[in-house]
């Protein structure tokens, strides 16, 4: 199942590998899951597992510059020297069209955590016809000052070094700083969970953990930028069903005070059905966190509801 890595040619050039746990019965509708920064879709099988048992065909795939996904223009910690943006919203619009040609006829909900999130935001309003429902976990689009401040940093080191080398002073300005903001903390990745065990296993994969290149920051910062804007936000639905999670101890998108944001910012813009849940003591990884099965079942039970507040989706491909 979701241990055997299948690939898919984009048309984007990247050869995409991707992950399927099917509905064991009766399916209610398609989950796709779009990963976080420097790790890789085989970190989700006990969350695709759970949401199988809820009736969903779960499909993940690694994105360009991660995992075992490859692409000529990129290497790993790299969506692409140029047009990283678009390529990866393409790449994913590409799973999606596998997944729908599977099964046919089933609502296809959008899941992205951190990076993910920011990703999974963009490419609903790239192609808001094309997703039924949508979540962000875990993603901070309101970067600010400290944001743009990296994006001078990043064109500098463009201009010096490149694109396709690491940036250790994004790393040290981003990671690094949310390292430290736990206290009493044993590793440096202390702040995605308050489980050892996970975060054991998150410093012992080799495919997590990378320092990402110049481009890659550069094209999360305008993932981050994009997302939130109110003419984009303004393409998606007014009742596309949309769920945001947090963690109030999650430094990288201050304490869950971003995520908070992100929803009153689209409920402002005149969208109708949006749900916001911070987890008290959470850090980053809600999926990988303490309470994480509390997390993955009111996530069922909002998909569930999302499915059937609306009317069943069209047959499309």
């Amino acid at each position: 199942m979701f241990g055997e890595v299948r690939t898919l040619q984009s048309p984007t050039g990247a050869t995409l590998a991707w992950r399927h746990w099917p509905a064991p019965d009766a399916a209610r509708g398609i989950l796709l899951i779009s990963h976080g920064l420097a790790e890789h879709s085989g970190r989700y099988a006990r969350f695709a597992e759970a949401m199988a048992k809820h009736g969903f065909h779960v499909y993940a795939h690694d994105h360009r510059g991660h995992g075992v996904s490859r692409a000529p223009d990129a290497l790993l910690g790299q969506f692409s020297p140029r047009g990283g943006f678009e390529k990866v919203i393409a790449d994913l619009r590409c799973i999606r069209e596998m997944a729908v040609a599977n099964h046919p006829g089933l609502p296809v909900l959008l899941f992205g955590h951190s990076m993910g999130g920011l990703i999974a935001l963009n490419a609903a309003e790239a192609d808001p016809e094309l997703y039924d429902a949508l979540a962000v976990w875990n993603s901070n689009f309101r970067p600010g000052l400290a944001g743009r401040g990296g994006q001078v940093i990043l064109a500098i080191e463009r201009m010096l070094k490149g694109s396709d080398v690491p940036s250790p002073l994004l790393s040290k300005l981003t990671f690094g700083a949310w390292c430290k903001a736990v206290a009493a903390r044993k590793t440096d990745f202390d702040w995605l969970s308050r489980d050892e065990d996970e975060v054991a296993k998150y410093i012992a994969d080799p495919l997590c953990g990378f320092d990402a290149s110049v481009s890659l920051w550069t094209d999360v910062f305008e993932f981050a930028f994009a997302g939130a804007r109110p003419e984009r936000l303004a393409r998606l639905p007014a009742k596309l069903p949309v769920h945001l999670v947090g963690g109030s101890a999650d430094p990288s998108t201050e304490n869950g005070d971003a995520i908070s944001w992100l929803g009153r910012r689209m409920k402002a813009r005149g969208m109708t059905d949006v749900t916001v849940t911070i987890y008290q003591g959470m850090r980053h990884e809600t999926l990988n966190e303490i309470g994480r099965e509390m997390a993955t079942d009111d996530f069922a039970r909002w998909c569930l509801k999302a499915i059937g507040a609306e009317s069943r989706a069209s047959e499309r491909s």
